[in-house]
This record gives C-alpha cells, structure tokens and sequence, in this order.
C-alpha cells in the first residue's frame, strides 16, 4: 500500500505540486488528487498553472529578498561612513573641501539606495499580495473539485441503482443493452 509521502512524489513528478503544498492533505486526499488530475486533463492545466505561479513568486522573492538585504546592508554601511565623516567634519574648525564632497556624495547614494528599498518593499507586498490571491484561489479549486466529484459519484450511484432495477424484467434484450450501457459509464 502506497504511503502519503509516495503520493506526493507522484504528485510533485507528475503535476508539479510542492510537498509543502500537499502536506495538508491526508493519505486518501492525496490519492484522491492523483485520481481527479489522471481523469481531468482540464484539472491538470490549472494545477499546472498554479505551480508554475508559485514557482514565479517564490524565485521573485528570493530574489528581491536578496537584494533588499544587500540594499539595507549597504544603507547601514553608508551611514556610518556618513555618521564618522560627519562627526570628523564637526569636530574640525576648517572644512574640508574634500570632506564635504565626500559628505554630499555619500547622502545623494544614501537617498538613492533609500529610494530603492522603498521600491523594494512595494514590489515585496504586491507579491505577497498577489501570492495571497492564488492560494485562496487554489483553495477554492480544492473545494469545487471535490464537490465535482461527489456529484459524480452520486450520478454513478444512482445509475447503478437504476440498472440494478431493470435487470430484473425478463427481456434478454433490455438487459443485454443495459449492461452494455451500464458498463460503459463506470469508464
């Protein structure tokens, strides 16, 4: 018998979805999940989007993660160069020329690294926004999906209950025809 970890391998092999995405889900459910996408290549499409989504965001924030901490590594180095230069300039009677050119080159790339991480941070919060979004979306999937299927299964109920009854007439061409059908429906 199959364990939920083999389930998610197959899972994440055939149809992209990330263990951490799957952990939620029982044994069964996980099964289940591999049953509806082998039976609904349109299931499949949409779960294929939303991994390759989720992909996209996770490499988008790393990436501005790393980026964000550099800027803010940067910023905190500049300031103390700035701090020290203007705590040397202060504590001279004369200015220096260079030392102030040092000065106002030094807070022209402080408010430009400033700039960045303000920008930064509006891109961090649009995507966590934006992952947000999807994973409300894919919850909402999860449940349509399941409710699809217990509608299925309530049709191949019924159906069976229906054969079930005319198999009892006497006509060998009804049931014939009707075990054709009967059979064809349960795939």
């Amino acid at each position: 018998m199959a364990s939920k970890a083999d389930f998610q391998t197959q899972l994440k092999d055939l149809y992209k979805i990330n263990k951490n995405i799957s952990d939620p889900l029982t044994r069964d459910q996980c099964e289940a999940m591999l049953l509806l996408l082998a039976e609904n290549p349109s299931a499949v499409k949409i779960v294929e989007a939303f991994a390759d989504k989720n992909s996209d965001l996770q490499k988008n924030n790393a990436a501005l993660g790393t980026r964000r901490s550099w800027a803010e590594r940067r910023f905190e180095t500049l300031q103390l160069e700035f701090n020290a230069l203007k705590d040397r300039k202060s504590s001279t009677n004369s200015i220096n020329p260079q030392l102030e050119a040092d000065l106002k080159a030094l807070s022209v790339e402080m408010d430009k690294i400033g700039t960045q991480n303000k920008a930064l941070d509006e891109k961090v919060k649009k995507l966590s926004a934006l992952t947000d979004r999807l994973t409300d979306a894919n919850d909402q999937l999860k449940k349509e999906n399941k409710a699809l299927k217990n509608i299925v299964d309530a049709i191949r109920l019924r159906l069976a209950k229906d054969v079930k009854q005319l198999m009892n007439y006497d006509d060998s061409e009804i049931r014939k025809a009707l075990v054709k059908v009967f059979k064809s429906t349960l795939g």
